[in-house]
């Protein structure tokens, strides 16, 4: 592994803790920093005085950033949360570099990261992008992780594009001619198409309008190199690199106690993550009322309960 020490840069731990990585988990302190990984430096936020195994976040993307997760923040009662935003993205550097957008990278990150904060007994959750790089994770068997979840995941992007355009299909016909006919000549930045779009987020992406600050800068600091790179237009038109992505034939080898979330709404549909915790062994599923794909910004509640239920049972 990378020396911890080298990558130790976050400017709330001591010098001391930096010295003795075994013991950074125990002495984390609320207040943010950047950790250097492969291809540039990521902000971190660490949220919270409690003293159980702590919550590190992966947020959606690829170019996304964490601001609308802050809701989980309320977790910190009990334990740390860290959220950090990935290289690319929010406060993170930005790198114009295409051939950083990569699976493989994006899963050196989550271990610089936990190096750095010294994160040796964790729980993961990722959400929407942040599922794939926690699925590529655990591949590679990391030690510590008490549990994974997987909050609205995109596990089979065929599929989800398969159940995008299903749901698609339910709007009038100008809606998707509008949708179908920008991404085809390249005129995605006309007013048709965002009112559009908006038309299909408000259904599927986040139901609680107005949309929070927080979820409003996630948008519109969507950073679109990586975004196109690896996706492309939209849920719709997926050209990018992970356009055949599918990591379900895995999800069998996970030996670590997992959860499953999606909203009732969600692009994410439940059918087809309730057919991903079928193919894990041993996990659970939990549909959430009311809520599309941000969950824990259209009914934070239920997901805090949710979330709280399922540590209490894993740390029981």
């Amino acid at each position: 592994m990378r020396s911890t020490v080298a990558l130790c840069v976050a400017v709330t731990l001591t010098a001391a803790a930096c010295s003795n990585p075994r013991d950074l988990s125990k002495d984390l302190k609320p207040g943010s920093g950047f950790i250097q990984v492969p291809g540039g430096r990521v902000w971190y936020n660490v949220t919270g005085t409690g003293h159980r195994t702590p919550l590190l976040v992966l947020h959606g993307g690829p170019g996304g950033s964490s601001y609308y997760l802050k809701p989980l923040g309320a977790l910190g009662d009990d334990r740390p949360v860290i959220f950090y935003d990935q290289l690319g993205g929010g406060h993170s550097d930005k790198p114009m570099d295409s051939t950083l957008w990569t699976m493989d990278r994006f899963v050196q990150e989550v271990t610089a990261v936990r190096e750095a904060l010294g994160l040796e007994r964790v729980h993961i959750m990722g959400h929407s992008f942040g599922t794939l790089i926690l699925a590529d994770y655990l591949k590679t068997k990391p030690k510590g992780v008490r549990s994974a979840i997987f909050a609205s995941p995109v596990l089979d992007v065929p599929g989800y594009k398969e159940d995008a355009a299903a749901l698609l299909e339910k709007f009038p016909d100008s809606t998707q001619r509008i949708i179908a006919d920008a991404e085809r000549n390249g005129t995605t930045n006309s007013a048709a198409y965002q009112s559009a779009m908006m038309d299909f987020y408000h259904l599927h992406f986040a139901r609680k309008v107005p949309w929070s600050a927080d979820l409003d800068s996630t948008m519109t600091q969507l950073n679109p190199g990586p975004y196109v790179y690896m996706q492309g237009p939209s849920e719709f038109t997926i050209t990018g690199t992970l356009k055949n992505y599918n990591q379900t034939a895995s999800l069998k080898d996970i030996t670590v106690p997992t959860l499953f979330m999606s909203g009732e709404f969600d692009e994410a549909v439940p059918s087809r993550v309730e057919s991903f915790q079928k193919m894990t062994p041993g996990s659970k599923v939990e549909i959430v009322p009311g809520a599309a794909h941000m969950t824990m910004q259209d009914q934070p509640e239920t997901v805090l309960r949710i979330l709280r239920d399922w540590f209490r049972k894993v740390e029981e």
